[in-house]
């Protein structure tokens, strides 16, 4: 069933409120990988015509949350160990990039990285989303800090799979939340020292994939495309 939430009325078009819903509904494990959303249920729930709905499925595909099957509908994609290997690598580049740049040549560290980790500090241990959520903007402003708009804009290319892999891993192991927090303050503390070794140290324990996590995720994803 569709919470009755989804169809309270916003001032976006149907087919934005539509991506917003389901995009956050498989965030939160509500749509499970390896599930199928119905484009029917979805538009009758929000009170909406299909057109909007596909509209955001296709979105939704663009971006690896999902994939379209001929005559099957919309599989949750399954968030796997090899991605979220490659994830972590991707963001090991750009990030430790980033450290190297703003310690070598003092670039200012944004006061607004702190700001967000004193959010952090008073959200609801439960509330995984939002974590998430102010997660992906500390380490934003950290890249956005070097003032590159292409890496910002490359770095920005990987939201949706860094939220994905990130509300998967604390779904599996929710007492991750203490160990991040601390990293992150020793990372902050690190830059701000211009310590760019034990930044760097502080990034890769960050970013390292934990088997207990990893051991739970398939392999690979290889959803089949023929139709029934």
């Amino acid at each position: 069933m569709i919470p009755v939430a989804a169809q309270e009325p916003e001032g976006r078009p149907a087919r934005e409120r539509v991506y917003a819903y389901v995009r956050e509904q498989i965030l939160r494990g509500v749509f499970a990988g390896g599930s199928f959303v119905e484009e029917e249920e979805i538009s009758s729930a929000m009170g909406v015509s299909r057109t909007p709905v596909r509209e955001a499925f296709h979105r939704l595909e663009a971006e690896r949350f999902i994939d379209l099957l001929p005559r099957r509908g919309a599989l949750v994609r399954q968030v796997t160990a090899q991605e979220l290997a490659d994830l972590y690598e991707t963001r090991r580049m750009i990030e430790g990039y980033a450290i190297a740049r703003i310690c070598r040549e003092e670039i200012a560290v944004p006061a607004e990285m702190a700001t967000i980790l004193d959010r952090m500090d008073v959200i609801a241990g439960s509330d995984h989303f939002a974590r998430v959520e102010l997660n992906r903007r500390f380490h934003l402003t950290m890249v956005a800090a070097l003032g590159n708009e292409v890496m910002s804009e490359l770095y920005r290319s990987l939201d949706s799979r860094q939220q994905r892999v990130a509300m998967t891993a604390l779904s599996v192991d929710p007492n991750r939340i203490s160990r991040i927090e601390r990293e992150h303050r020793a990372l902050l503390a690190a830059l701000e020292a211009r310590d760019e070794r034990q930044a760097r140290e502080v990034l890769d324990q960050h970013l390292r994939p934990v088997m207990g996590v990893v051991s739970r995720l398939p392999a690979m994803s290889s959803p089949d495309r023929t139709a029934r």
